[in-house]
């Protein structure tokens, strides 16, 4: 019995020397290092460094504005836009566990920017530029170019073109800038006839900035397309005949748009109102005229100061 009892004790001070020994033999742990099999040189270890702020930020950003994109586009959209120029870039993974964890901060986005309010800017700064399409009682589809103003809203061109060529709408732009003046700056999308050589060595020539979109970002120019929007849920509604009566449509829906109807974005004034400097809250309003065009589709109220 007591031969066994020492035994026993043997085999417990053998293995606690065993495990003391080696406690003192091994290596101290290094972060970032590892012991690499087969010698005791060391091979750093990567660490996945946590994102700045200001990355994150922007991704939510992102999110909030663009509803239906999902989390490769918005990593891709990040990348395209950062990766030449400071090297930052992000993951599928990294975009949709950020969005997992932030689901309440990008509704709030999401409220926060249906609510916002934009302040009325300075005329001839930027304008913006796009074209959409509209078929006549006989089928035939007619371009329709459209320039806006951003910093008034104040539409300075809108007519159905012959064609869609840059030399027809390089002739529009210079009726525009002769009637309205020059802007510093023309923002348009990527579409080929705004990126034509002959295109840009006007502008060149004329001391215009072109400013282009990134691809598949319309809300870029979301002036533009909001005016647009605009127009077509009520020249969807209209018929007509040929190019001659769209265009006598289209000059009724400018002056519509920009001498009756008035802006949110220009707390409740109209864009001509904005242009020409009126203040509405300080001038007396001398005539109130009811105006009603395109069979009721355009109503609205024009002031005379």
């Amino acid at each position: 019995m007591l031969g066994t009892t020492i035994a026993h004790l043997a085999v417990c001070f053998r293995w606690l020397f065993l495990k003391v020994r080696d406690w003192l033999g091994r290596e101290p742990k290094t972060r970032g290092f590892r012991r690499v099999s087969g010698n005791r040189s060391k091979a750093p270890v990567a660490h996945h460094r946590r994102k700045p702020d200001w990355v994150r930020e922007e991704i939510l950003a992102s999110a909030a504005r663009s509803l239906e994109a999902g989390c490769r586009k918005l990593a891709d959209m990040f990348n395209r836009h950062h990766a030449g120029l400071d090297g930052h870039t992000v993951g599928k993974t990294f975009v949709s566990n950020l969005i997992r964890d932030h689901q309440y901060d990008i509704q709030q986005r999401r409220r926060e920017w249906r609510r916002r309010r934009y302040a009325p800017g300075l005329p001839n700064l930027v304008w913006g530029m796009d074209g959409t399409g509209k078929v006549d009682e006989q089928g035939k589809q007619h371009f329709l170019l459209g320039v806006i103003d951003h910093g008034t809203r104040r539409c300075l061109d809108l007519q159905a073109l012959k064609d869609k060529t840059s030399i027809t709408i390089l002739r529009a732009l210079l009726d525009a800038i002769e009637k309205y003046g020059k802007p510093k700056v023309i923002r348009t999308d990527n579409e080929a006839i705004f990126r034509s050589w002959i295109f840009r060595l006007a502008l060149r020539r004329l001391g215009i900035r072109p400013q282009r979109t990134a691809l598949h970002s319309p809300w870029q120019n979301g002036r533009i397309e909001r005016f647009f929007g605009t127009l077509k849920a009520k020249l969807d509604r209209l018929i007509v005949t040929d190019r001659d009566a769209l265009n006598e449509a289209l000059d009724v829906f400018a002056f519509w748009y920009n001498e009756v109807r008035p802006h949110q974005h220009l707390q409740e004034r109209t864009p001509n109102e904005v242009w020409h400097g009126v203040d509405i809250y300080r001038h007396k309003i001398q005539r109130r005229i009811e105006y009603e065009a395109w069979d009721g589709l355009l109503q609205g109220e024009c002031l005379q100061y």
